[in-house]
């Protein structure tokens, strides 16, 4: 081989390594974040050195320091933290940046991904990774999820209080990011609304942002009953629990947000048949917020998205393409659709049954 060629096969060898050991980044992240380093900084005000952080870890009095700076070495070369050698020659200080400032749980943190970071990394959720071929070569039959557990997640959460919190504080804090996108990008359009269901919307955080801003809005949040037992009030939100399965409660629109990409195709169009029966003919509105996944896309957006579709692929769903979205909302009974991109991994699809 020529040096070219020897460069090349570098270069592919350490892009193994990189996927091999993928999970070392997962892990340290979810540390810090079970951690609260990123908490601990922003509470100092200032950057501070692992002394610092780790004397202000609960829980211990003694964390071992050595291994936080290794945990913390990696995070740094991730770009999770930030760190500097100050010019007296003092201890190496670490400081946030744009990527731990969404770790941030604090108070008046509206932007934070940390409840997502541990349900994610959750053993419950892990396990089904190691199904994924057996799951190739036998079929749809179960889910990677369901080969790991017996039980579909959807079950989990009902049968186990403790999976349950963690399952709702990890959505709750998924439907928040993006909010500031889709309410910008929507807004001229919630004034023709006058009554809107959120379908899925567990504990409420969707709606509530909405006719907040909307106050005309009669809002109903709409999901299965374990969930929405534990959803707290908001002014113009009623809770209503059932099965978007069975039906749909009745509304001039109807929104689903990370909704859809939860199930197969099949399970999908049997949603839009019911959702289409809850809204007017004419002037009624379906208001889908998800990934369009750009197959031929180069950007760090197109590439969060491909992970996504193969995280849904352990539960039984999927990210969707445009045509595949077409296909799905004609095969529901909404021939007409309009896709709104929004600065943000999602878009916006508003589709009418006429």
């Amino acid at each position: 081989m020529d040096a070219k060629e020897d460069d090349a096969m570098l270069r592919g060898q350490v892009a193994i390594w990189h996927c091999m050991f993928g999970f070392a980044d997962t892990m340290a992240l979810t540390c810090a974040v079970e951690l609260g380093i990123a908490n601990i900084i922003r509470s100092h005000g200032q950057p501070v050195t692992l002394h610092q952080i780790g004397a202000s870890i609960d829980g211990t009095s003694s964390p071992d320091i050595p291994s936080l700076e290794r945990i913390m070495r990696l995070l740094v070369r991730r770009e999770i933290f930030a760190a500097h050698q100050p010019s007296n020659g003092g201890d190496t200080l670490y400081g946030l940046t744009y990527s731990s400032r969404w770790l941030v749980t604090e108070s008046g943190s509206e932007s934070n991904l940390a409840p997502l970071v541990i349900m994610q990394n959750h053993p419950l959720l892990l396990a089904p990774w190691h199904y994924l071929s057996q799951y190739v070569k036998e079929g749809r039959s179960s889910t990677p999820f369901k080969k790991a557990h017996g039980m579909e997640i959807w079950e989990m959460a009902s049968k186990d209080p403790m999976f349950n919190k963690l399952f709702n504080d990890a959505m709750a804090c998924n439907s928040k990011n993006g909010m500031q996108a889709i309410m910008a990008g929507y807004k001229d359009r919630f004034g023709l609304i006058g009554s809107l269901v959120d379908v899925g919307g567990g504990i409420g955080v969707v709606i509530a942002t909405i006719v907040k801003a909307n106050p005309h809005i009669q809002g109903i949040n709409f999901d299965l009953p374990h969930v929405v037992a534990t959803a707290p009030a908001y002014p113009g939100v009623e809770h209503v629990g059932g099965s978007m399965f069975e039906s749909v409660p009745t509304a001039d629109a109807i929104i689903l947000k990370h909704v859809l990409h939860d199930w197969g195709d099949e399970e999908c169009v049997k949603i839009l048949k019911n959702c289409k029966k809850a809204i007017p003919e004419k002037q009624g509105k379906l208001i889908i917020v998800e990934v369009v996944l750009q197959p031929e896309g180069k950007g760090p957006l197109d590439d969060i998205a491909a992970v996504f579709d193969l995280m849904m692929f352990q539960l039984g769903g999927k990210e969707r393409t445009e045509v595949e979205w077409k296909n799905l909302l004609v095969d529901g009974g909404f021939p007409r659709y309009n896709i709104i991109k929004i600065p943000t991994l999602l878009s916006i699809i508003e589709a009418y049954p006429k």
